[in-house]
């Protein structure tokens, strides 16, 4: 992947940030947000991001355009075979500690398997990118969130995706950390009074369903983390709501469905002018005010 557009200089007016929540599969969606601000003309002055959604912004901050996100996704993990290839594209030593004791649930080294997804474009420091980066991780222990915005930008994301029961935790200055989403889906919260108009983006989801049938075991554990997350959330609009809230249709999805993200960005596609809608009032409303 080539190195990406450089956004235009923000018009001169309201200044934006926005926060990427996180979702796992369901964070695709934060593509046609990204590709609504590039049709604007739109540079955020500052990024804040969870898991999936610390991931886009990476790739925002970096430089990159919505397209190219959208291109670098569907060619990397959208294709099944694409992504065995990158695994295995890993030297044996890296290939053996990214699977760390085999297949088994909460084995996959994160720090080691990311690096091979990520685009080119996105430095291995917070120093190199274009745009102030704020990546959400949790500290277990601690049991508190921790801000990353400095140093290893790498290490961060792998920290701020590292979703337990599937990916093992980071250890960040003899600190264990695990998913960002976990303390905080969706940090506009981190983003209050840093910029004119705030943007959160809310991919976290739901459980989906009739509400009948009897959800799997599986089924039951993550959807009773995304109410979790959800509760969370609706805290934090409560303390101090965001100036535009974005919650793109992705109950349908699961959080690992990366090879229906085809079928993720068709379902999410309306977003993009529910952005531009939103974006033009709030313009209108300051301008008026």
């Amino acid at each position: 992947m080539t190195q990406g557009l450089q956004h235009t200089e923000a018009k001169a007016g309201p200044t934006v940030a926005i926060a990427f929540g996180g979702g796992g599969a369901r964070g695709l969606a934060h593509i046609h947000v990204i590709e609504a601000l590039d049709e604007m003309g739109i540079r955020p002055v500052v990024i804040a991001g969870s898991s999936i959604g610390a991931i886009m912004g990476a790739g925002m901050a970096a430089g990159l355009s919505g397209a190219e996100i959208r291109d670098h996704t569907l060619a990397t993990v959208g294709r099944r075979k694409e992504i065995v290839n990158r695994l295995w594209s890993l030297r044996p030593s890296s290939l053996a500690a990214a699977m760390s004791g085999g297949f088994r649930v909460g084995q996959f080294n994160i720090e080691r398997i990311l690096p091979a997804f990520l685009p080119n474009a996105v430095p291995k420091d917070f120093e190199g990118l274009a745009i102030p980066l704020k990546v959400m991780t949790t500290d277990y222990y601690g049991q508190h969130e921790t801000v990353r915005d400095s140093g290893d930008l790498h290490q961060a994301l792998a920290a701020s995706a590292a979703l337990p029961a599937v990916f093992m935790p980071v250890r960040i200055d003899g600190r264990i950390m695990i998913d960002g989403g976990i303390y905080n889906p969706v940090p506009f919260d981190h983003l209050a009074g840093l910029a004119d108009i705030v943007i959160a983006v809310d991919v976290v989801g739901g459980p989906d369903g009739d509400g009948e049938a009897m959800p799997s075991r599986i089924d039951s554990l993550f959807g009773a983390s995304q109410l979790m997350m959800q509760s969370i959330i609706a805290m934090k609009i409560k303390a101090r709501p965001p100036d535009i809230l974005l919650r793109p249709q992705v109950n349908r999805f699961r959080v690992m469905d990366f090879l229906k993200a085809q079928e993720v960005l068709a379902a999410t596609l309306t977003v993009k002018d529910e952005l531009k809608t939103a974006l033009d009032a709030a313009f209108k409303a300051r301008k008026a005010g």
